[in-house]
């Protein structure tokens, strides 16, 4: 007897046949692909499951075909009888929750270990390596994994992470630093997964080192390689954090002092004489090969006739993860014996080999992988290859519809079909976002080789300018819906795409295309304000303002408008002038709705002199009214409650943030909901009425934990602990305000200039209620508080 992998045993006597006891091949489906094959059962249409799902078609149709594999069968028939007759599909009950939105946790609060990607398959191995590392980790504080590309550094330094986050109170925090080109950007990119917002009137780095100070946790800076002249930073953040851990991935190493450099092994492989199993899966290259080839073909059964090719495929590609998860992947065409002889003899046939990308000249193992790569790409049809290459220009990834629009022109094939071709060949990887959507991306080697393979074709300029192009499209169609009911929705849209984005606005500049990089600017300026990307949307914006005159006039107002949105937070003079220029030029080319937005932006920046700034924004409400346009009617009529409250005119400011949650409210605008009744919580504390301010601020924190908004959920219970402290727990009023300065402090963000004298009120009173000794013994155990936590007894206690 002898034993697969996931432990389940059978005899070798009957050789590659199914296993007595063999695992359901439901079991293999992810829970989106339960999901649409319930709703399949359910009668339901590809179109109507697209709409149930949020989905587009062709996704569905994606979703289908990969149902159809892993089950075996043809036709959404076969797959639904095949799911009845094994019982999965029996309860009616089951198939009603199918259109549950909230089926299978999608609405769950997220793992504390949320930063790591997760992986689709098992960890083969390594154990050595794990306890080495660990040992490490205990001892020193920078500890980087070596190696070549395909070595399997990030899959080690993932699986360290997970098994050690109960030794960091503070969290684990997995950074991809393979985007990035620039080493100024990685500052900004922990801070990004710290969830600390940036801030203009603070750098990310002195922000990162503030921020980190108190905490104990463990950060993974993955592909360091593309960004070594960041190098200084971890030393500066190691420095200021002296419970901060830093594991690092990378082909080279920091030379940073106190680095602790651990070289990552290959796999450990069979002994050359191998002929048992038992043998084979005890060595990690074996093991991983078999669970691949398993994972293609659920029957798969190693025999005395195929172990010996897979001990010498192992030894071939020098035990080098990746380069047998290529190898495994053509299983389905190509048995062991057959996959041998393909590879002793790919160098010599691969036109690619001896291109000069340093393969010949690399260390043996880096050879390998590029053969390995070389071999799987010379076995691609044309097309396929056509594919692989165009797939290169996107960066983080990219969604089905992104590949159809920006790689279909002039293939002859279907995108979906060549895709899950490529996908089947591991060239590929599949992952599903949090909403559920296939993502399709690269292994950081595979995209290097695929640039190569771009770059030979000559298609460079014309992909980047069809994928500025998208990028452009997608987020203009974006603009107008971030000031309507799906705000959040589109936010983390774009925060998925944000990569893409990036490369197209760094493309437009070099390229010389500014028009294309001022239309994406502007569409995107009010997502960088209201998710805290200030510093970056602000850098692109200047860079871009330096070329606005080599733009065509009709898109000036626009870009001002964004431009001076973005700035106003720490320059409300430089806004001022910014928003003067767009007024200009939209009534310079009878843009009615540009010359309405410039003139209530205008107005808010002359808070100081209520009488101009409100005479202004009622000549822009005028314009929103006429043209019917209630997103700008209801940014107007909060600007008035704005001017109104700074300057003490509360019976103004009620009215009219009481008109503009009425505005919200129709257009469903969750956003400025929330702050309506934060806005209107002040006012009622202004008059005395704190029972009213309870019930809008739980209404506003309710709503912003629904959209799990931190920020919006942080700024409101610094409003509710002011009348809190009045008609509820004095002492947990302090305790929800720590809590929520802590969170406004990790996220790098501040209240609003207008909220400030407010929040000093109630602190005031606090203090004064309590007493100093017991405000500050509370204050401190407010610190360690979650902010979920603090969300939970601020809504459910009074």
């Amino acid at each position: 007897m002898a034993c697969r992998l996931d432990g389940r045993c059978f005899s070798w006597g009957e050789g590659e046949r199914a296993v007595q006891s063999e695992e359901s091949p439901v079991d293999q489906l992810s829970e989106r692909e339960r999901r649409i094959l319930e709703l399949l059962a359910a009668g339901l249409s590809d179109q109507q499951i697209a709409g149930e799902l949020y989905l587009s078609l062709n996704t569905v149709k994606w979703y289908n075909r990969q149902i159809y594999a892993k089950l075996g069968v043809g036709s959404r028939t076969q797959a639904i009888a095949q799911a009845q007759q094994l019982g999965w599909l029996a309860s009616a009950a089951m198939l009603s929750a199918a259109r549950d939105p909230d089926a299978y946790g999608l609405g769950a609060q997220e793992s504390p270990l949320r930063s790591l990607p997760l992986s689709p398959n098992p960890f083969i191995g390594r154990q050595a390596a794990l306890e080495d590392i660990m040992r490490l980790l205990v001892a020193q504080r920078l500890v980087t994994l070596t190696g070549p590309g395909g070595i399997g550094k990030t899959s080690l330094a993932l699986r360290l992470a997970a098994q050690m986050a109960a030794l960091y109170a503070d969290g684990v925090f997995f950074v991809d630093l393979a985007p990035l080109t620039d080493p100024t950007q990685v500052a900004a990119a922990i801070a990004r997964v710290l969830d600390i917002a940036e801030q203009t009137a603070q750098p990310p780095a002195d922000l990162l080192r503030r921020i980190l100070a108190p905490q104990a946790l463990l950060l993974l800076l993955d592909n360091f390689e593309h960004v070594l002249g960041a190098a200084p930073l971890v030393a500066d953040l190691l420095a200021a954090a002296p419970r901060l851990t830093v594991l690092v991935t990378s082909r080279a190493p920091l030379h940073l002092n106190g680095e602790q450099q651990y070289p990552v092994p290959p796999l450990h492989l069979p002994a050359p004489d191998t002929t048992s199993t038992a043998a084979l899966l005890a060595s990690e290259a074996g093991a991983l090969f078999v669970q691949r080839v398993q994972m293609a073909l659920p029957h798969f059964m190693p025999n005395a006739e195929s172990i010996p090719s897979i001990v010498q495929i192992c030894a071939r590609l020098d035990g080098l993860p990746l380069a047998i998860e290529l190898a495994a992947a053509r299983s389905k065409v190509l048995p062991p014996a057959a996959l041998l002889e393909r590879l002793n003899t790919s160098r010599s046939q691969s036109s690619l080999y001896a291109r000069p990308t340093g393969a010949r000249n690399a260390p043996r193992r880096q050879q390998t992988l590029h053969d390995s790569i070389s071999w799987s790409y010379n076995l691609l049809e044309a097309e396929e290859k056509v594919l692989f290459a165009r797939l290169a220009v996107f960066r983080g990834g990219a969604t089905l519809e992104a590949i159809e629009a920006v790689c279909s022109p002039g293939l002859n094939v279907e995108v979906l079909d060549t895709l899950a071709s490529l996908v089947d060949k591991s060239l590929v990887q599949q992952r599903e976002t949090a909403q559920g959507a296939p993502r399709f991306g690269m292994l950081e080697m595979i995209g290097e080789y695929a640039r190569h393979c771009w770059e030979a074709a000559g298609e460079e300029e014309r992909l980047r300018r069809q994928h500025a192009a998208y990028y452009v499209e997608l987020a203009e169609q974006a603009e107008p819906e971030l000031r309507l009911s799906r705000y959040d929705e589109w936010c983390r849209l774009l925060e998925l795409e944000l990569d893409n984005v990036r490369a197209a606005l760094a493309w437009t500049l070099a390229a010389g295309e500014a028009t294309l990089g001022v239309r994406l600017a502007s569409a995107l300026g009010l997502f960088w304000y209201g998710r805290g990307f200030h510093v970056e949307g602000i850098g692109w914006m200047q860079q871009l303002q330096e070329r606005l005159d080599t733009v065509p006039l009709d898109y000036h107002s626009r870009f001002l408008i964004s431009a001076a949105h973005m700035i106003w937070l720490n320059a409300l003079d430089d806004a001022r002038l910014l928003l003067e220029r767009a007024l200009a030029a939209a009534r310079e080319l009878g843009q009615t709705l540009e010359e309405a937005w410039a003139l209530a932006f205008l107005g808010y920046t002359h808070m100081q002199e209520p009488q101009v700034g409100l005479a202004l924004v009622e000549e822009s409400l005028a314009l929103f009214r006429t043209l019917d346009h209630p997103p700008g009617i209801a940014q107007a009529l909060n600007i008035i409650g704005e001017i109104a409250r700074f300057s003490g005119d509360d019976n103004r400011a009620k009215h009219a943030y009481a008109a503009c949650l009425l505005v919200a409210q129709q257009t469903g605008e969750a956003r400025r909901i929330c702050y309506m009744a934060s806005n209107l919580a002040y006012i009622a504390q202004h008059e005395g009425d704190h029972v009213r301010a309870v019930e809008l601020g739980r209404q506003c924190l309710q709503l912003a934990r629904q959209r799990q908004d931190r920020r919006d959920m942080a700024d409101t219970l610094t409003v509710l602990a002011g009348s809190l402290a009045v008609v509820g727990d004095a002492r947990q009023a302090v305790r929800l305000l720590a809590a929520a300065e802590r969170a406004l402090e990790r996220m790098g963000s501040f209240l609003q200039p207008i909220d400030v004298p407010e929040h000093a009120r109630n602190v005031a009173a606090l203090r004064a209620r309590l007493g100093d000794a017991v405000y500050t013994g509370e204050w401190t155990a407010g610190l360690t508080m979650p902010l979920e936590t603090a969300v939970t007894e601020g809504v459910g206690k009074l």
